[in-house]
Parts: C-alpha cells; structure tokens; sequence
C-alpha cells in the first residue's frame, strides 16, 4: 500500500466508501484552524518566534491525493497585496479559484468595549469605529455545491461554519455523502450531518508550515474567523 493510500485510509477516506470526491475550500476559515497552535507537525513545541500557517502547496497537495477537483474560495483587496498573492498562487497550483473583493464594514465601539493592542481607530459623526473585513463565501459554496452535483458522490467540505448545515442535509437528502473538516470549534449540527468528520488537528502534518514571526507593519486587528473567515487584515 502507498503512504498516500495508507494516509488516506487512516483517516478514513476511502474510495469504497465515499466514491468521486469534490473538496470545495473554504481558505478564510481554513487560515484560523492552526492559528493559537502551540505545536509543531512534527509534535515539537513550536519557538517564540514561529507559528503555523496554512500552506497552499501542502494543502493542494492533500486534496489532489482523494479529489477530483478542489475548488477554493478566498477575498482579495487592492490594497492588500498579500491578499492577491494568495489567489494567484492558489490558481497557479490547480486550485479552481473563485474570489471576490473583501468590503470593510464600520464597528462603532461602545464606551466599555476594548481593542485588541494595535487596532486602528477612526472618529466621525456617529463616534469612534474601526474596519472590519467582511468577505463569505457561502452562497457561492452552496451554489457551486448543487449545481455540481451531478458531477461527485461526496462533498468534502473544509470549513466548520454553521451556515453549511443546511447545506449538507440538503445534499444528503438526494444521495450524496459528507465529509467535513474542520477544526475543533465546529457547528454541531454540521458534524453531525457529516458522514465523515476529520479534526484539523489529524491532518496538521499534511498543511501546514512553520513560519518565523516578523514585527507586523501598520496597525491592525484580528476579529478572525467571526468576520467570514479573512479578519486580521490591515486596512488604514
């Protein structure tokens, strides 16, 4: 047996079971799995300094080892070059792309509310306020999930969003499997719906990659998966 197969099987994606797999990947959520993870790949303690990232070439090389197709879905925005590399790149690897622009929404702050240490706060009529990025992707997951459905017998979903429950008893109901990975804050009616649920920790060692910490540039805050999966932008 290949180590791809063997992998595979142990977490039990199996070909008998789940037949023709589409993997749709949903990056913004993707990026936050391994975010306060304290630990390497390989096990070990990660240093001060380092921490996990989401790699796109480990994580197209994961999904073309079980899917027919991996479809990823992620915000750009001119001014974050960052953000545009990541599409690109994600696009160069095979991935089928699907974006949009990220909008910046208003969050007034109310007297008693606190910010995260360098967070950028703007002042006008209606008070105090900062930027908070908003970019999902869920309808054109769900749509892309039932327009091709013809096409798969199960559908791997990387996301733990709570909105993707209906989702999956609407595709289940005619026929169709579930895989979801996610990482441990997930919904409990999708993972429940799932015919295959797959903590992010048991696939870490296949995704990601450590990263040397460097001082960030600008100001900015982190609102994380809660801003649709792409906060932590920096946007003056």
């Amino acid at each position: 047996m290949e180590l791809k197969d063997l992998k595979l099987q142990n977490l039990g994606i199996t070909a008998e079971k789940f037949g023709r797999i589409l993997a749709i990947v949903d990056f913004g959520n993707v990026t936050y799995w391994y975010h306060k993870d304290r630990v390497g790949p390989d096990a070990a303690p990660l240093k001060e300094n380092q921490r996990l990232i989401a790699d796109l070439e480990k994580l197209y090389s994961f999904t073309n080892d079980f899917a027919y197709q991996a479809r990823f879905y992620y915000g750009w925005h001119p001014r974050l070059p960052n953000s545009q590399h990541i599409v690109v790149k994600a696009d160069k690897l095979g991935f089928i792309k699907n974006t949009k622009q990220i909008q910046y929404i208003r969050h007034y702050l109310s007297e008693n509310e606190q910010t995260k240490d360098g967070a950028f706060i703007q002042t006008d009529a209606g008070g105090s306020y900062i930027k908070i990025p908003k970019c999902n992707f869920d309808v054109e997951i769900a749509i892309d999930s039932m327009r091709l459905m013809k096409d798969y017998d199960t559908l791997c979903l990387f996301s733990g969003d709570s909105d993707f429950a209906r989702l999956a008893h609407f595709i289940k109901k005619r026929g169709k499997k579930v895989i979801v990975i996610a990482s441990g804050q997930i919904y409990h009616e999708l993972k429940k719906a799932a015919d295959l649920y797959i903590n992010a920790q048991q696939i870490k060692a296949y995704v990601v990659s450590i990263k040397e910490a460097t001082p960030p540039k600008g100001r900015g805050v982190d609102f994380g998966s809660a801003t649709g999966g792409q906060g932590g932008f920096t946007l003056n």
